[in-house]
């Protein structure tokens, strides 16, 4: 696994220097951007960016599990979740 991580911070500051805007505006872009993903999830809309990533939400049946604690079976609702995959620029820049 990565020893490297870049957080929102750094990520906001690499970003307006790249682009010769102000932090303040790359942050506001960035909150938007993530408002928006959230809403289109949401809402069952598939999010596609060509080549970097695609975001959808995915459906969870309800299963039976069981309590760690007790061994206790139990039945687990049905529910969503959030696919993330990679696109082909992506997974090339992974390499």
């Amino acid at each position: 696994m990565a020893d490297k991580s870049l957080n929102r911070t750094e990520l906001v500051a690499a970003v307006a220097a790249a682009s010769g805007q102000s932090q303040v505006a790359v942050n506001g872009v960035l909150d938007s951007l993530f408002d928006t993903l959230a809403t289109s999830v949401k809402e069952g809309t598939k999010v596609t960016i060509p080549g970097w990533l695609a975001v959808e939400r995915t459906h969870r049946a309800a299963r039976a599990g069981r309590n760690p604690s007790t061994g206790e079976a139990i039945e687990i609702k049905a529910g969503y979740g959030v696919k993330v995959s990679a696109g082909s620029k992506l997974k090339a820049a992974a390499k």
